[in-house]
């Protein structure tokens, strides 16, 4: 079976040298690497399992040790390498919450016509609310906020979404 991985962080610069780097979160839950012991690293795109010796903030940035790199020169050879957690071991998000990687690929649809609208191929993270970027049959982009008010169903283990279109999309 192959296992799926999620990019949580990657990594950054350097810091002193003993071989700690640096972590750009790509995160909601930094303080998930504090109770960590192995993390995988995406090294020439595979992931490769790295035992962890110490994870610390330092002036609210993440800094990361690994096993077996102990100076500069070895932490150096993995700035920008993806940190990664196999699927299952992703944080349990509250009903009515998703991840954007669920929600990548999944079908729209009219709620009342069943209508196919497209499929999501991005989702932009604003302050008010996410919008749903949306490749519509006629490969057009549209935009959905992700708001209770149009969104009605979504239904991440068959990969769709129902919207409520009317007043949103030319009809």
């Amino acid at each position: 079976m192959i296992e799926k991985f999620v990019t949580v962080g990657k990594l950054g610069r350097t810091r002193g040298l003993d071989g700690e780097l640096y972590v750009i979160l790509m995160t909601d839950f930094p303080n998930r690497f504090l109770h960590l012991s192995d993390i995988y690293l995406k090294i020439k795109n595979r992931w490769e399992k790295k035992q962890i010796v110490s994870t610390r903030f330092v002036s609210e940035r993440l800094v990361i040790k690994f096993e077996n790199i102990n100076t500069l020169e070895d932490a150096t050879r993995f700035i920008n390498c993806e940190l990664g957690v196999p699927l299952e071991q992703v944080v349990k998000l509250p009903e009515g919450s998703y991840y954007v990687f669920d929600l990548i690929g999944c079908e729209v649809f009219d709620n009342d016509k069943k209508d196919y609208l497209g499929r999501i191929v991005d989702v932009m993270i604003l302050p008010a609310n996410d919008v749903y970027v949306i490749k519509s049959k006629d490969n057009k982009e549209l935009l959905i906020a992700a708001v209770k008010k149009f969104v009605k169903k979504v239904d991440i283990e068959n990969k769709q979404i129902f919207i409520d279109k009317a007043g949103m999309l030319e009809q």
